[in-house]
């Protein structure tokens, strides 16, 4: 504070003893000041504090002025560029020329647009746009002292143009410079002398005409149009293009673009001039020098002209006249007629047109692409950009017939942007997707076919609609033979790697063949007809063996069960009957597609007319030993939990044929497949045999079968894994009985990766130990505590089963704990057969006989363990006189 009253004492001073002074002396006391003004302005933090700062701005801008103009005044070009770097150069004691110079910057950056008029009013614009143009078109001397851009120099240099970039964003400072008749010679070197310029001043007069550029004012814009600026720079551009490397003349040619486009919301005259001085054709020849540009190279200059040319579509007198033919049929949420242009629409097609021709002429990844976005942009500013262009132009359906010759990313994108044209437009474009079709037939290059069938994919699965445009275009048609041709192939290949086999991209065409066959089937009979009378059945199912294919395949048979039960139960029963052991995956995967379609009541007839139950009871039989333990080799690969998936989904496909259809229920009661169910659990091997005398011991402590779910899956207690996976089978047949075991999730979904590689089903799977076993939704103590409420037996069946498994439920090294778990689903059962309804339901099951043969130890032998519990079950059942040949 000290020194700001200081100097305001003495800048009062010099006010008033100037008028009586000669003009050196005048000089003389002003620079006196500016030293104490820097030391107080850096011990104030920044902040000038000083009443009457806009009359040193203005005396300070004029001596600055005064002392630039007589620097150079007179002087040959290098010799007034030396004279301006002598005179503002900071040596030891700073020198006038600098204390001039920081003392301007310092006032430019106040927030007081009142002390920068003063300092634009000083003269000082046209004179800084004369210091620029010697520093831009001097070219150093290469001596010992050369002016390399040191620390001091750089310094000097950012204060220069942080002053011009401030007075020039003025409209004031803009009339000011107009004075000077030098911002059309600066603009012209630009255009001309880039290459012989000074290196160290091409980014700072770039910055400082760009300024200038964005706050033209009329006055400005005619200036430069009496003089033919922009017409002489166009052709000097011309000139340069020939000999320039690609990412000079950008920067040169960007500067230039510049004033064309800033220029035109205040007159189209630059515009004007740089369309009849062939400005176009101008870009489209530097544009197409860049192709073979590393990324990098040309950025942001590159850029800045597309974004540019980009720009310029929407600037034009009139909006666009034209008139299209909608072809039908479209999607039901499209209306061109209410489709209402904003102002953001293309008025002028020529910049496009250079767009247009550099992505037919250029094959560089960068250049497309850029391209492809700025064609993205246009169509967001105004949906109706697509129409006028397309209506006019043509550009998608011309960059169609040439877009396999782009590399894949830019061919990835191209895709993209036609999909858009539905997702986003919603708009049916029926002429590019005949040229789409006609790509994929004719198959040049696999990946561009890839990614079409894939943007038609993408397509298909929006809308039903695409269901029959692809049907009547006949792509359908088309799919169906090429997948007729891929099978023949895998069928004569049988497992063995044949030349004619496709891997990498042409493999995934075929999965996205498959993939597109069934979204064009999805919910339409009528193509899943077209299927059949192809005769395409026998061929789609081939590639069920490759997991790749398998997720399309059997979207595509569910679709066919549709029209055909009896025809999808018999393949699906059929691969699984004819897999192998360590098919284990195909297993899996047909099973859960079986089991999306016994959701519907129709398809238990044809499940059980085809065999079904006995395809499901005969993957129990193949599966013996398989959870014994240590288990043997062949299954040690697989791995228990994986085993228990596949016992999960083949219990919940025999639980949902039987689902609430009492034809089904009875067949598989009335042909013993209960029986035949409990002899194959039986035999996985976690259960024990039969005819081993148990010893009865006295239990220590006395479990709920609840309990022991909740201990063997929720708590760290070390029960052996023969008792987990007994548990486990009883808790499946527990929702068995209850008949909701289709309804639960037990394991999570497993989802290959589409990029890996597929593992041939005929190979052992990897151990999966580590593979969850619980699904992330399921909760064993919930479930335990609804075990606890009263229940409904649904199917009096698979008590009896649990029963058979009973006496098995017994290990010698483990005797205590197993006559536990035998007690509690003893009380288990008991509960279940607790209340009357159940009790009725289990009339003619034939549990008391399976009591008696099954347990006859235990039943007859008062010493037992589980005698009086069985008694008490018996006791339940003979109440309701059921079974009285039993009871005899």
């Amino acid at each position: 504070t000290l020194l700001w009253e200081t100097l305001g004492k003495q800048f009062v001073e010099y006010e008033q003893v100037s008028p009586f002074l000669i003009p050196e002396d005048q000089q003389r006391r002003l620079l006196e000041l500016l030293p104490l003004f820097l030391k107080a302005w850096e011990q104030s933090a920044g902040a000038i504090i000083l009443p009457n700062i806009q009359l040193l701005a203005s005396e300070v801008s004029k001596l600055l002025t005064k002392e630039i103009r007589r620097n150079i005044n007179g002087k040959p070009a290098e010799e007034a560029c030396l004279a301006l770097e002598q005179l503002l150069q900071q040596k030891g004691e700073a020198g006038d020329g600098y204390l001039l110079l920081k003392s301007v910057y310092l006032l430019s950056q106040t927030d007081l647009r009142r002390t920068m008029w003063n300092i634009i009013g000083s003269g000082l614009p046209a004179a800084l746009m004369q210091c620029l143009y010697l520093f831009f078109t001097v070219r150093p001397k290469k001596t010992s002292d050369d002016r390399e851009t040191n620390e001091d120099d750089a310094q000097t240099q950012e204060m220069l143009v942080k002053i011009m970039l401030n007075m020039y964003k003025e409209e004031q400072g803009i009339e000011e410079l107009l004075a000077a008749d030098k911002l059309q010679s600066l603009i012209i070197a630009t255009s001309s002398l880039w290459d012989q310029c000074s290196p160290s001043w091409k980014v700072p007069t770039g910055r400082v005409l760009r300024t200038i550029s964005k706050a033209q004012t009329k006055n400005s814009i005619v200036y430069l149009q009496a003089v033919d600026c922009i017409k002489i720079a166009v052709q000097n551009l011309f000139t340069l293009a020939d000999t320039l490397p690609a990412c000079d003349v950008c920067e040169a040619a960007s500067i230039v673009l510049c004033f064309v486009k800033d220029s035109y919301p205040v007159s189209s005259a630059l515009l004007t001039e740089f369309e009849n001085n062939d400005g176009y054709q101008l870009l489209l020849k530097i544009l197409l020098r860049c192709e073979g540009l590393q990324q990098n190279e040309g950025d942001p200059y590159l850029d800045e002209i597309l974004d540019m040319l980009t720009c310029l579509t929407t600037c034009g007198k009139a909006e666009l006249k034209v008139s299209g033919n909608i072809v039908h049929p479209q999607l039901p949420h499209f209306d061109f007629e209410r489709t209402q242009p904003s102002g953001m629409t293309v008025k002028n097609l020529q910049p496009f047109q250079v767009l247009q021709s550099v992505f037919q002429r250029s094959n560089d990844q960068y250049l497309c692409g850029r391209i492809l976005a700025a064609i993205g942009t246009i169509w967001a500013w105004d949906r109706v950009n697509f129409f006028l262009l397309e209506w006019t132009l043509q550009p998608i359906n011309q960059f169609t017939d040439i877009i396999h010759f782009k590399p894949h990313p830019v061919q990835v994108q191209f895709f993209r942007l036609v999909e858009s044209i539905v997702l986003d437009l919603s708009y049916v474009p029926h002429e590019i997707l005949k040229k789409v079709q006609y790509l994929i037939k004719e198959n040049i290059v696999p990946f561009c076919t890839l990614t079409a069938l894939q943007c038609l994919l993408s397509m298909t699965q929006k809308d039903l609609l695409f269901s029959d445009i692809f049907r009547d275009s006949g792509l359908l048609g088309l799919l169906l033979a090429l997948l007729r041709k891929e099978a023949k192939i895998l069928r004569k290949s049988a497992g063995t790697h044949l030349p004619g086999l496709k891997e990498g991209t042409e493999k995934e065409l075929n999965v996205v063949m498959l993939k597109m066959v069934a979204a064009l089937t999805a919910r339409s009979v009528r193509n899943t007809v077209v299927l059949k009378d192809y005769g395409m059945v026998p061929y789609i199912k081939i590639f069920l063996d490759d997991e790749r294919y398998r997720s399309a395949t059997l979207s595509i048979l569910e679709q066919l069960s549709v029209i055909n039960y009896e025809e999808y139960m018999s393949i699906i029963v059929g691969a699984l009957c004819s897999s192998t052991q360590w098919e284990l995956h195909l297993k899996l995967d047909l099973l859960k597609s079986l089991l999306r379609i016994l959701e519907s009541p129709k398809s238990h007839s044809a499940f059980r007319t085809c065999s079904g139950f006995n395809g499901l009871l005969s993957l129990l039989s193949d599966m013996e030993g398989a959870l014994q333990d240590p288990p043997s080799e062949q299954w040690a690969a697989v791995g228990q939990n994986c085993i228990l998936e596949l016992l999960f989904y083949t219990l919940q496909g025999i639980t949902a044929a039987l689902h609430l259809d009492p034809v089904n229920s009875n067949f598989f009661q009335r042909n013993g497949l209960f029986e035949k169910m409990a002899e194959d659990l039986g035999s996985l091997g976690c259960f024990g045999t039969e005819g081993k005398r148990q010893i009865s011991v006295s239990l220590e402590k006395k479990r709920t079968f609840a309990e022991f779910l909740d201990a063997a899956f929720c708590t760290s207690e070390p029960f052996p894994a023969w008792l987990k996976n007994c548990i486990w089978i009883l808790n499946f047949l527990d929702h068995m009985v209850k008949g909701t075991l289709h309804q639960e999730s037990f394991f999570k979904e497993r989802k290959p990766e589409m990029g890996e590689e597929s593992r041939g089903d005929q190979e052992a799977p990897q151990a999966q130990e580590d593979h969850p076993l619980f699904n992330d939704n399921y909760d064993v103590s919930f479930y335990c505590r609804l075990e606890m409420r009263d229940c409904t037996i649904v199917h009096a069946g698979a008590v009896c089963v649990m029963v058979r498994l009973l006496p098995k439920l017994y290990k010698e090294e483990h005797a205590q704990l197993s006559q536990e778990i035998q007690c509690a689903l003893v009380d288990h059962i008991q509960s279940l057969v607790k209340s009357e309804k159940s009790r009725q339901v289990m009339c003619g099951s034939g549990l008391l006989s399976t009591i008696i043969t099954s347990c006859q130890d235990a039943f007859c032998s008062d010493i037992h363990p589980l005698h009086l519990p069985l008694t008490r079950v018996f006791e339940k059942l003979a109440s309701q006189a059921v079974e009285p040949h039993v009871l005899r």
